[in-house]
Formats: structure tokens, sequence, C-alpha cells
């Protein structure tokens, strides 16, 4: 039985792959629905410890909106999609024509708008996934919260604490009219489901 931090240099390289592929798909959805040309770094996909994973995200007092999905099936775990007010911005420029300067502005319609780009980049994400592998995964209906980065990440510390003190962090960047965001997804599959996807990727036998 393999943890997060038990995975060697052949295990990582799949989850880079995985992470390139499924970042792309939704890099392209982000562009289909906001109707704009995107361009994505190659995403780092890392192991990482949660207090490590947040100063990464920039430390624990940062605010962020955090989009959640469980998931269930054959993989159990959950997403969560960080949007940082950057990104939240050109969500809402493209979508809403308009943006805000402090978290305190998110009406409804602002929200939803969040929810659905959150769900959209996760849902782009394990599509990918699956088609590579052949596994069936379902998500459950996103929700969102906005705190501080160390506040959202207790949700999968509680969850997940008692298997792991790691979790897998895909980070790139998009480019959009010259502009440059940040893009952190966490992919956070329970050790059963982990073990299994590599199986299932031919690089883990028992």
């Amino acid at each position: 039985m393999k943890r997060y931090e038990d995975m060697g240099s052949m295990e990582m390289d799949v989850m880079r792959e995985i992470g390139s592929i499924g970042t792309g798909n939704a890099a392209t959805a982000l562009a289909e629905v906001i109707s704009s040309k995107i361009q994505m770094t190659i995403p780092e996909v890392e192991i990482l410890g949660y207090n490590e994973a947040i100063k990464k995200m920039g430390g624990p007092e940062s605010i962020v909106a955090g989009v959640l999905v469980q998931m269930s099936g054959e993989i159990e775990g959950m997403m969560l999609y960080i949007q940082r007010l950057d990104f939240i911005n050109l969500v809402l420029e493209k979508l809403l024509s308009g943006r805000i300067t402090g978290y305190e502005q998110l009406g409804e319609m602002e929200m939803s708008a969040l929810v659905e780009i959150g769900n959209i980049m996760i849902s782009s994400y394990i599509n990918a996934v699956s088609k590579l592998t052949g596994i069936s995964i379902n998500l459950s209906v996103p929700g969102i919260a906005v705190n501080m980065l160390g506040g959202i990440l207790t949700v999968p510390m509680i969850e997940f604490g008692h298997q792991t003190d790691k979790i897998m962090a895909i980070n790139g960047k998009f480019v959009c009219d010259n502009k440059e965001v940040y893009s952190n997804l966490l992919m956070l599959p329970n050790v059963d489901s982990l073990n299994y996807l590599l199986k299932k990727l031919g690089v883990y036998h028992e």
C-alpha cells in the first residue's frame, strides 16, 4: 500500500503527465467559457505537506475562494480549486463585465459564476483522468467558501489527516490578455483510491 509520500520518480512522472493533460483540458474549457485565448504553462505536480502547500500558495492568512467537489465511485476523495483575486477578476471581467477590489464585494451572481468556473475546471481535469485510466469517477455538486487559505485546507486535513499528511498540488499559470494568473488545483484521493489509480496507470504492482 503506497501513500503519497511513498511515490517514486516513475509514479510522479505519470502524475505529471496526467496533470499536464488535465490542466490543458481545463484551460481549453475555461477559454471556451470566457471566449478568450488562454495559454497554460506546464503545470508543476508536487506532493506536499499541508503546511508546505499553504506556504507555497500564499500563506495561511491569505484570503481565497475555494471550490470543493467530492469524488466517489471507483475513486473517492476530493478536488479543491483555489481562486485568488486576480483569477476571480479575470473571470468576472469576461463573464459579468465587472471586477472587485475585495472578497466582501462578491454577491450572489459573482459567487455563482465562480462556482461554475471552478466546477468546469475540476470536471475537465477529472474527465481527462477518466479517459486515460478507464476509471469511473462521480463528482458531487460543488460548494464554495471564501476564507483564509489555512481555514479552507482544514477541510481535507480533517477528512484525510488520519491517513496521510500529504496532498497532491497541481500548480500552473494561465496567460490571458497578457495577464498571468495562478492556478492551484488540489487532488486528494484517499490512500486506497491513490493505489487503485496507480495500478490502473500501470506504475504500481503489489
